[in-house]
């Protein structure tokens, strides 16, 4: 009999346990640390006059479930990406999604201001999409274009334009502070009215990620092997990408561009359980939320009393992961 791999199991059953225990921790740590019995009675008797009370109701946890959501989001999307393109590089961040959604967040503060916390998720969902057309439309019309690295190159160098053109459409407006929340990822500034919405709308992302989840393990195989077994490799892609644009945008909106979340976490999670998609998807997302609640405590100490953003401490932990990756896997498909 084959053995079966126990650990995704206990990996699942471990998150609520694992959840709560770093949103304690985060909600604790910061520039002005809170004992536990001070926290235990803003959650039973919250006094709206006791700073400590608002701090911790008003900021810190919403600031902590932020990270969890979008640590989730963009894990699944990173594991959606890998598995249906067989590039160990994808992401949200190097694709070029992250930064389709912000482009178009900063023309709609320049041309749509005002615009509702539904609007702001709609438009960045199609600002991912946006991202993601661009950087593999390249890729599809340059020879060997979706090799991992060359991909990839595409993906940097398109986000990096968009970027520049929202740098440049911001200063040109006079609007750069506020559009500077996207491209610095201030959990501290969380929008509440967003935060509810990109609850149940995550969701969906998620549960479609979890309905392909199987049919993902089988297009990971590559496109031939997937076909003889009578995939319908097409619309399994448009649903993943579906999904990938729904947890990409939320996140954007959410909490502005975080990276190397969608690039780790994936391989990560493949290191712990294998190559099945079934428990890749879920225990994605549970690691990466857990993961970027913690990066976030950590952001607090690194320059303390001052606040490091969180993108310095993903980043110090990705770019290396993302040079080992090129070094040891090169640039051949392998997902």
């Amino acid at each position: 009999m084959a053995k079966i791999n126990s650990l995704p199991i206990i990996i699942l059953c471990m998150a609520p346990i694992l959840i709560i225990l770093t949103t304690i921790l985060s909600i604790l740590y910061g520039a002005k640390n809170i004992d536990f019995i001070t926290v235990w009675n803003a959650f039973l008797h919250y006094d709206p006059e006791n700073v400590d009370h608002a701090i911790i109701i008003t900021s810190r946890l919403p600031r902590v479930l932020g990270a969890l959501l979008v640590g989730a989001f963009l894990a699944i999307s990173g594991a959606l990406m890998q598995g249906m393109t067989r590039n160990y590089l994808a992401s949200p961040s190097i694709m070029g999604v992250t930064d389709g959604s912000a482009f178009v967040i900063t023309l709609c503060m320049v041309f749509a201001p005002g615009m509702s916390s539904f609007h702001m998720i709609l438009f960045s969902m199609l600002g991912s999409a946006l991202g993601a057309g661009i950087v593999f439309g390249f890729g599809s019309l340059l020879h060997n274009g979706l090799s991992p690295v060359r991909l990839a190159i595409i993906g940097t160098v398109i986000g990096t334009f968009l970027s520049s053109i929202s740098a440049a459409i911001a200063s040109y407006f006079q609007i750069s502070q506020s559009v500077s929340f996207w491209y610095n990822a201030r959990l501290h500034q969380i929008i509440p009215d967003i935060l509810t919405l990109s609850i149940p709308i995550g969701a969906i992302g998620i549960i479609l990620a979890l309905i392909i989840s199987k049919s993902i393990t089988v297009l990971s195989l590559g496109d031939e092997v997937s076909i003889n077994l009578g995939q319908r490799t097409k619309l399994v892609k448009i649903v993943s990408l579906l999904s990938v644009v729904c947890l990409t945008g939320i996140a954007v909106a959410l909490v502005g561009k975080i990276g190397f979340i969608g690039l780790i976490i994936p391989h990560i999670t493949r290191f712990l359980i294998g190559i099945d998609y079934k428990w890749i998807i879920p225990c994605a997302g549970v690691i990466g939320g857990i993961f970027l609640a913690l990066c976030d405590v950590i952001s607090r100490f690194v320059n303390y009393p001052f606040e490091t953003p969180i993108g310095v401490v993903t980043s110090l932990i990705g770019i290396p992961f993302f040079l080992y990756l090129i070094r040891t896997k090169g640039g051949e498909k392998s997902v």
